[in-house]
């Protein structure tokens, strides 16, 4: 797997406010881990996204949590979040 560096620090907050305002639910916390789920109005999937709420997410959470959104490209992720945030 190649390696993407990330070009800035995001934060637990910044990803929480940029999930709910493009559909994404916030059901929880439980400790310092927000939980938001997302449901497919056409096909009705459901995801369950799990964000740390840290200062700064490690490269490694930020790509979980892509994958936890049903992202195939972490650049293309990481693009989407720096169009709205």
């Amino acid at each position: 797997m190649p390696t993407i560096s990330v070009s800035r620090p995001y934060s637990g907050e910044e990803l929480v406010k940029f999930l709910d305002a493009h559909g994404y639910r916030y059901v929880r916390q439980r400790g310092s881990h927000a939980v938001l789920v997302y449901e497919d109005p056409n096909t009705g999937e459901k995801r369950r996204v799990t964000v740390p709420m840290h200062d700064e997410i490690k490269t490694g959470t930020l790509r979980n949590i892509a994958e936890q959104c049903g992202a195939n490209d972490f650049r293309e992720f990481l693009d989407w979040l720096d169009s709205g945030i």
